[in-house]
């Protein structure tokens, strides 16, 4: 079995304006991990304020395929933003696309992640923004999130954990 990068992400609310809004950004780290490449294709960041479906707000999201091996070391990246009222962020999803990929000794495998393309790796929150600077920390527990099947092939069932 193959462990997992940790995913930071970062939502931090700043004042602007008018004194209910804040800027809402999310960004991703990782830490250290026993593998070349762990590449994610992160095509778009969504938050949700509500409890229901008409919650929804896609940030300005920053797509790209991400090695979070190179977020390491107090490095991070950007991968949404946006200006809301302040509220509480019920969930974040990060809808992917289909080239994942994990490259270990010197080998790229593909990276299949149920459902990353469809309804997105989603992370249950509660969390208020009502002052200028929030912090959120999502990670993967590294021991659980990537395994090796039988068959060679490399899969990410993401358990996630708040910081």
């Amino acid at each position: 079995m193959v462990a997992f990068t940790t995913l930071l992400v970062t939502i931090g609310c700043s004042k602007n304006d008018d004194t209910n809004m804040g800027t809402l950004s999310v960004r991703i780290t990782d830490a250290p991990f026993n593998a070349q490449q762990v590449n994610v294709d992160i095509k778009e960041v969504r938050v949700n304020f509500k409890d229901d479906s008409t919650g929804w707000v896609t940030l300005a999201s920053v797509p790209g395929v991400y090695d979070l091996l190179s977020l390491q070391n107090g490095k991070d990246t950007l991968i949404g933003k946006g200006v809301y009222p302040y509220g509480t962020v019920k969930e974040v999803r990060l809808i992917l696309g289909t080239n994942n990929t994990i490259k270990i000794n010197n080998v790229v495998y593909p990276l299949t992640i149920p459902s990353g393309d469809e309804s997105g790796l989603k992370i249950k929150v509660s969390k208020g923004l009502f002052t200028p600077n929030e912090v959120m920390i999502i990670d993967f527990d590294a021991a659980l999130s990537i395994k090796q099947a039988s068959n060679g092939d490399y899969k990410l069932s993401p358990v996630l954990k708040l910081k």
